[in-house]
């Protein structure tokens, strides 16, 4: 297939070797000939193993013709680069380890097939985020905790590089006139990109890891982050088509709590998600999928979700889900909770709920709606039924901290009541806090009248009262 082709560049390579005979070989690398040691492994890679990796890489892109390894199966593909990059390896008289082989022949099919150094770090399902800042420094997270990675990009182009095929392959673009982008990988894993002359040292990459497996409340439950009352409790909620916000602080994982939310839909529903970079996992069959679309490089074409929120209206949804409120289109959600569409939901960034209300106050009224303080507060309080609060604490760990009620007004002011609450107590030896979930009593709330109308009120009220007698 690549025959002529693949010939012509190894001859180069070999000139090359030539010329260069005295190149210093990559740690666990070493020169072939009568004297030469035995290869050593290496732990960790050096600079060298990147520069034996770029120029095995250029050799490669000269043999062989990348654009047609699309057309081939994916393992087809990788045998066809392995193949090449060792008849190169050979050539330039380079002794590997086999460690060291694989590595190298792992990492070369990773930049051509996939996303080159962030492939090991995608499949690893423990890591929650990966944050790369320029091509010499990757840190992820796991558990909660942000450490230093082991791997780095061969230059700053093939960080740029990776970006750019991120970004393109849902239709964006990030380059030096339009250098910011969010965006997701095919799994729905949210993806920022901040390129120069914005980031000074080199593109700036951040991905929130989704996890393949879709997280359920029962999950949640042997998690810690919620009992099994307080689950069931969530679980009539999502049922009944109470109205949810899920409100918490970066990272406390209401995009997945949403996600578990909408298990409980029923699927004769319609749904209508609208987003700024398709992320949620609905599992339902009649779901519609809207994303909003960045302007293009005359800066004309901006899709916005106020103009997805308006226009799903008319879409005829029994309910809708905006995955995160932060501007305007909060006025325009709260009409539809208000117009028929019963158990919307969406998400929010706040430190409670409180705040959340007040967040939501915030957002209409920079919209520029000419409405009386008290008049945006009576919809948000009428439109409003649950409000999920989740938080991120200290140790790394994450909880679900409140469920909460919006009942009404008093005078000016919006009122609400707790169901449960997170109780934290100390800590352990190790630095983990250590906590429980606590009924505040309340034995038939204001949701109670929608509960019974859907037959959900003997299971609510079991659950509340199996809630209560912990905290007795």
């Amino acid at each position: 297939m690549f025959g002529k082709r693949r010939a012509a560049s190894i001859n180069t390579v070999n000139r090359t070797t030539k010329e260069t005979s005295n190149l210093s070989a990559p740690s666990g690398v070493v020169p072939a000939g009568p004297a030469g040691p035995a290869p050593t492994a290496h732990n960790k890679k050096s600079r060298d193993y990147y520069d034996l990796k770029a120029s095995t890489f250029a050799a490669l892109v000269e043999t062989i013709d990348v654009s047609q390894l699309s057309a081939l199966d994916p393992e087809m593909a990788r045998a066809s680069i392995r193949s090449v990059v060792v008849e190169i390896v050979t050539a330039r008289k380079v002794v590997l380890s086999s460690t060291d082989q694989d590595d190298l022949l792992e990492d070369i099919c990773n930049d051509v097939l996939g996303l080159g150094p962030l492939e090991p770090l995608l499949a690893r399902d423990e890591i929650t985020d990966i944050m790369v800042n320029g091509p010499d420094q990757v840190y992820i997270e796991i558990g909660g905790k942000v450490r230093q990675a082991n791997v780095r990009f061969r230059d700053a182009d093939q960080l740029l590089n990776i970006c750019q095929k991120i970004v393109s392959a849902v239709g964006r673009r990030v380059d030096e006139s339009s250098p910011i982008c969010d965006a997701r990988l095919l799994d729905g894993s949210r993806v920022n990109v901040i390129a120069p002359p914005l980031a000074v040292d080199g593109a700036t990459l951040t991905i929130r890891k989704f996890a393949r497996d879709r997280l359920t409340l029962d999950q949640l439950v042997r998690f810690g982050a919620i009992t099994l009352e307080g689950a069931e409790v969530l679980k009539i909620i999502g049922r009944v088509r109470c109205n949810v916000l899920v409100s918490g602080g970066t990272g406390s994982g209401k995009t997945t709590l949403l996600n578990c939310l909408t298990r409980y839909i029923d699927e004769d529903e319609r749904i209508v998600t609208c987003e700024d970079a398709a992320e949620l996992q609905l599992q339902q069959p009649h779901i519609v999928r809207l994303e909003t679309r960045p302007p293009n490089i005359e800066g004309e074409g901006e899709i916005t979700m106020r103009q997805l929120v308006k226009n799903c209206l008319r879409m005829r949804p029994d309910r809708i889900i905006v995955g995160e409120v932060r501007g305007t289109e909060a006025f325009d959600l709260l009409q539809a909770m208000n117009t028929g569409h019963d158990g919307s939901m969406g998400t929010l960034h706040a430190n409670s709920p409180r705040e959340a209300i007040s967040r939501l106050e915030s957002m209409i009224t920079m919209g520029g709606f000419n409405l009386p303080a008290k008049t945006i507060r009576e919809m948000i309080s009428g439109s409003i039924d649950i409000i999920v609060h989740a938080m991120r604490l200290r140790d790394g760990s994450r909880r679900i901290t409140h469920i909460t009620e919006v009942l009404g007004m008093e005078g000016d002011v919006i009122t609400t009541q707790d169901l449960m609450l997170y109780d934290v107590q100390g800590e352990d030896a190790d630095g983990k806090l250590i906590g429980r979930h606590v009924s505040t009593g309340i034995g038939r709330p204001a949701f109670w009248d929608r509960a019974r109308y859907y037959g959900e009120e003997k299971h609510l009220a079991a659950a509340l009262d199996a809630a209560i007698a912990p905290a007795a």
